[in-house]
């Protein structure tokens, strides 16, 4: 079995902001587990471990979705909940081509099997999840830039394999579908 994703990458550059920005949450008492920043991605879709046999089949519904490119802003680092936070990110901001276009990948999915989220589609990258909490979390969220990251054009999207090790996941496109 072969776990798999369909995402979004953010350029490398903004990946490595990211990263430098979110250096200011390692004085946190909380417990934090950190995404590598070259793997700062936005997941369209979870799929979950699938059978290698299956993924060109995977492969191939997803390159008939129809979509065009858009720009997608990466706003500053922020929780996903300020009285219970479970992952730290940066929201995405966008005219809503990032939800269609995870409805679109959800729909061209869904005749293989794949059963789509019930939770409304929220756009964002993490950074970082939330192990255990501790109230200087907030202090050093709000000590973050509030500024964004920038914009970048989606002109493609990956169908991702991610390999669990002890030293963290590593990712390796499968497929890359471009509108």
């Amino acid at each position: 079995m072969v776990r798999t994703f369909v995402a979004v990458d953010l350029p490398d550059e903004m990946r490595a902001r990211i990263g430098e920005a979110a250096e200011g949450l390692r004085g946190s008492e909380a417990r934090l587990t950190f995404v590598d920043p070259a793997l700062i991605h936005v997941t369209l879709a979870f799929l979950g471990e699938v059978d290698p046999d299956r993924l060109p089949a995977i492969a191939d519904a997803l390159s008939a979705v129809r979509w065009s490119p858009f720009d997608l802003a990466v706003g500053p680092i922020a929780a996903n909940s300020r009285s219970s936070p479970r992952t730290i990110w940066c929201d995405t901001r966008d005219d809503g081509e990032l939800a269609a276009l995870a409805r679109a990948v959800a729909d061209a999915l869904v005749p293989l099997g794949y059963v789509p989220e019930r939770r409304p589609f929220r756009g964002h990258a993490t950074v970082a999840r939330v192990k255990s909490f501790h109230p200087s979390l907030p202090g050093r969220l709000g000590a973050l830039p509030r500024d964004g990251f920038g914009t970048f054009r989606v002109d493609a999207l990956r169908l991702k394999k991610s390999t669990l090790t002890p030293a963290g996941p590593v990712y390796e496109t499968l497929a890359e579908v471009r509108p």
